[in-house]
C-alpha cells in the first residue's frame, strides 16, 4: 500500500471543518486579549498586575537557586553544541533535582511549581543549553503530563505522573510526514480490538522521542459499531512491541535535541490508556497548548536577557572611529531594540502565565499571542546581536576561543531561535488560529449570513440576529477613554514618562481594529477566511497592542513595588513608542499592499511561467521523494530508541 492510498482524502472545506471542531466553542470566563479585537480596552482585566502567593514565591525560588546551581555546575552548553548530545549523566542530574515535575501535583512526586516559575526555570536551564529547554518543555508543556493533568482519570494520573515526575521521560506524537497543521489527513490508525487498540502509522518531528519511556499519541479510530471513532489520544509505553525509532533528525539548531522518525506496526495499545472520548485528541492537543505555547516565550524571553548583556558589554569594549560602537545611533538603536523588546516579552510572558495560575481568565489567545510575538521578536533581537557583533557574531564561539578570544556563541542562538517561528504551530498557522478566535463573537452571531451552504430561512434568522448584535456594538467603537486626555493618569506618575498616552493609544486602536475587521467581514464576507494577508496584518497589530499593555502594566508594578520602577517606565516607554510605529505600518498595509499581484505572480511561479528565472545553477540537494512513504507495515530499519536509566 503506498502512502498516498493509506492517506484520507479530504477536502479544503472537510479540512477546515475538522479543525472547528476541535476547537473550543464556548468562553466561559472572561478574556483581555478577546475584548481587545472587540474594541474594548478591558485594563480591569489585566490591572493590578496579578501576583503569585508567598507560598508560591517561596517554592519556586528555591527550587531556582538549586537550579541555577546545577546548570552553572554541570552544564557544558558548548560540548552539547559540539556533540549534539545532552550527557546521559546532565539528564540523570535534572531528574535527581525533579526537574521532570516541575508542574506535576506533589501528591505524584512533582514539584507543583507555577507556570510562572516554570516559565523561569525553563528561561535560566534553557540560557545555559537551549536543547536542556527544550527537552524539559516537550516533556512537560505538551508530553504525557499535561494533557493527563486537564483531561486524565484519576487511575491514569495515579500510574502514570509518578513516572513523569522523577523517571520517566515523554513525547507528544502528532506530526507526520505529509501532515503538520492539517490534522484532517491525519494516517496513523488505532483500531479496536477488544480491550485495546492496535496502532499502526509513522509520526516525525517527535522531540523527546529518541529517549522517550511514554509517548502520547494522536491516532485515528474507524468509527464503527460502539464505537465513536475520530481523532483520538492515547498513552503508549515508549518500549512496547511494535514500536520503531528509525531516525534520530540532525537540524539547524537545537542539535542537542533527541527527535526522531517513530514507527508503529501492530502496536497494541490497553483501552486504559486513551485520553478522553474517542474523536477528542484534537481538543485535548490545541487546550493543552493553550498553556504548554507560554514555554517558548520563556525561551526567548532567556535569549533576549543574553543578548541584552553581550551587546552592552561588546558595546562599550568595542570602539570605532574614536568611540564605543555603542555611542554610534546606527548601534545605539539596534541595543535600545533589544533592551525594551526584551522588557515587554517578560512582562508579555509573565502576564499571561500568571493569569494561567489564577485561572480566573481564558488565555487561548493571550497565550497565542504570547508565542507569536515572543518567537518573531526573539529571532530578531538575536540577528541584531549578530549584526553588532559584526565577522565576531558570524563566527563560532569555538573559533573565537581558538584565536584567543571569547567565545560567545551569537551565531548558534541564530540557529536555535529559528525553529520558535515554527514549533507549536507556526507563525502564519498562528495568524489564522489567532485570527478564528478574534472573529469569533461577529461568526457566532452572522456566521451563517455568509455561509453559502445556509438556507434562507437560516440567512434570514442570522440577519435578524447580526442586525441586534451590531446596532449595540457599532456605537462603541466611535469613542473612548482614549479620547479623554486624563484618562488612565495612574500611568504617569511625576517624574516617570507618560504610560498613560500609550494606554489610550491602546484602546483607540483596538476600537479602530475592531472597526477594520467589521469592514473587512462586510467586504469580503464569506472569502473572508481566504484572506490570510489581511487577518494576518490584523493579529500582529492585536498583538503588538497586547504587549504595550501588558508592558505598561509590569512598569507600574514594578513602581509601586519600588523595583526599578523608573528604568521600567522608561523600557515601557521606549517599547511603546517603537510598537506604535510598527502599528502604524500594520494599518496602512491592511488596505494599501501588494496581495493581488502576490497572488498573480505565485500563479506565474506554480504555473511554470518563470522557469527561465531558475537558469544559471546547480542544484545541491540529492535525490529523492519531497515527502517519505509512510506506508503502514514493519519497519525495516535499527531501533535507536536509547531510554536514558
Amino acid at each position: 500500500m503506498s502512502a498516498a492510498s493509506a492517506r484520507p482524502t479530504v477536502s479544503e472545506r472537510e479540512a477546515r471543518q475538522v479543525a472547528e471542531a476541535a476547537r473550543e466553542q464556548e468562553w466561559r470566563k472572561p478574556s483581555f486579549a478577546k475584548e481587545l479585537f472587540l474594541g474594548r480596552f478591558r485594563l480591569d482585566l489585566i490591572h493590578p498586575h496579578p501576583t503569585p502567593s508567598t507560598e508560591q514565591v517561596q517554592r519556586g525560588e528555591e527550587f531556582l537557586a538549586k537550579l541555577r546551581d546545577f546548570v552553572e555546575t554541570k552544564v557544558d552548553g558548548g560540548l552539547i553544541e559540539r556533540e549534539a548530545r545532552i550527557p546521559d549523566e546532565v539528564i540523570t542530574g535534572l531528574k535527581e533535582l525533579g526537574a521532570l515535575g516541575m508542574k506535576i501535583d506533589p501528591k505524584y512526586g512533582g514539584l507543583g511549581l507555577t507556570q510562572v516559575y516554570y516559565n523561569k526555570a525553563l528561561a535560566l536551564v534553557g540560557s545555559a543549553s537551549p536543547a536542556i529547554g527544550v527537552l524539559l518543555s516537550a516533556h512537560q508543556s505538551i508530553g504525557v503530563p499535561q494533557p493527563l493533568k486537564m483531561f486524565g482519570t484519576p487511575e491514569q494520573k495515579e500510574r502514570f505522573l509518578p513516572r513523569c515526575a522523577r523517571t520517566d521521560i515523554s513525547a507528544f506524537l502528532l506530526t507526520e510526514p505529509d501532515v503538520g497543521s492539517d490534522p484532517a489527513r491525519l494516517a496513523t490508525t488505532a483500531v479496536p480490538d477488544g480491550d485495546s487498540y492496535v496502532l499502526d502509522g509513522v509520526k516525525l518531528w517527535t522531540t523527546n522521542g529518541v529517549v522517550a519511556d511514554l509517548l502520547v499519541v494522536m491516532a485515528r479510530v474507524p468509527k464503527s459499531e460502539g464505537h465513536k471513532g475520530g481523532i483520538t489520544a492515547f498513552v503508549v509505553e515508549a518500549g512496547s512491541e511494535g514500536i520503531t525509532v528509525e531516525n534520530r533528525n540532525s537540524f539547524m539548531g537545537l542539535r542537542g535535541i533527541e527527535n526522531g522518525v517513530t514507527r508503529f506496526h501492530q502496536v497494541r495499545v490497553p483501552a486504559e490508556n486513551r485520553i478522553g472520548l474517542e474523536g477528542s485528541g484534537l481538543k485535548i492537543a490545541l487546550t493543552t497548548l493553550n498553556t504548554g505555547r507560554l514555554s517558548l516565550p520563556a525561551s526567548c524571553v532567556a535569549a533576549g536577557k543574553w543578548c541584552l548583556k553581550i551587546a552592552r558589554e561588546w558595546s562599550a569594549a568595542r570602539e570605532q572611529w574614536g568611540r564605543p560602537v555603542a555611542r554610534h545611533e546606527a548601534v545605539g538603536a539596534k541595543i535600545s531594540f533589544i533592551a525594551a523588546t526584551t522588557f515587554a516579552l517578560e512582562a508579555v510572558m509573565e502576564l499571561s502565565s500568571q493569569m494561567a495560575d489564577e485561572d480566573r481568565n481564558d488565555i487561548r489567545i493571550e497565550g497565542a499571542l504570547a508565542k507569536l510575538i515572543a518567537s518573531e521578536m526573539g529571532w530578531t533581537m538575536a540577528d541584531e546581536l549578530v549584526q553588532i557583533r559584526g565577522g565576531r557574531g558570524f563566527e563560532t564561539a569555538d573559533s573565537l576561543a581558538a584565536r584567543g578570544e571569547r567565545g560567545v556563541p551569537a551565531e548558534q542562538l541564530l540557529r536555535d531561535l529559528r525553529i520558535n517561528r515554527i514549533f507549536e504551530g507556526s507563525t502564519e498557522i498562528m495568524h489564522l488560529l489567532i485570527a478564528r478566535e478574534a472573529v469569533d463573537a461577529h461568526l457566532s452571531v452572522a456566521g451563517d449570513l455568509i455561509d453559502p451552504d445556509k438556507a434562507l430561512g437560516d440567512k434570514a434568522r442570522a440577519g435578524m440576529k447580526a442586525g441586534g448584535f451590531y446596532a449595540r456594538w457599532l456605537p462603541k467603537l466611535v469613542a473612548g477613554p482614549g479620547h479623554i486626555p486624563g484618562a488612565y493618569s495612574s500611568f504617569h506618575p511625576a517624574g516617570h514618562p507618560d504610560l498613560a498616552a500609550h494606554l489610550r493609544y491602546v484602546e483607540r486602536n483596538a476600537r479602530k481594529l475592531a472597526r477594520s475587521t467589521f469592514y473587512a467581514m462586510s467586504r469580503w464576507q464569506g472569502r473572508m477566511e481566504t484572506k490570510q494577508g489581511f487577518l494576518g496584518r490584523v493579529v500582529d497589530i492585536g498583538a503588538e497592542l497586547f504587549a504595550m499593555s501588558a508592558s505598561c502594566v509590569r512598569a507600574e508594578m514594578l513602581r509601586t513595588r519600588g523595583e526599578n520602577g523608573r528604568e521600567a517606565y522608561q523600557l515601557a516607554d521606549a517599547f511603546c513608542r517603537q510598537s506604535r510605529i510598527r502599528v502604524e505600518e500594520l494599518f496602512g498595509r491592511l488596505w494599501t499592499n501588494t496581495d493581488a499581484i502576490d497572488r498573480k505572480v505565485v500563479d506565474g511561479v506554480l504555473g511554470g511561467a518563470y522557469t527561465w528565472l531558475e537558469s544559471g545553477i546547480v542544484d545541491p540537494s540529492s535525490d529523492g521523494p519531497w515527502i517519505a512513504d509512510t506506508a503502514p507495515g514493519a519497519s525495516g530499519k535499527e531501533n535507536v530508541h536509547r531510554p536514558i536509566r
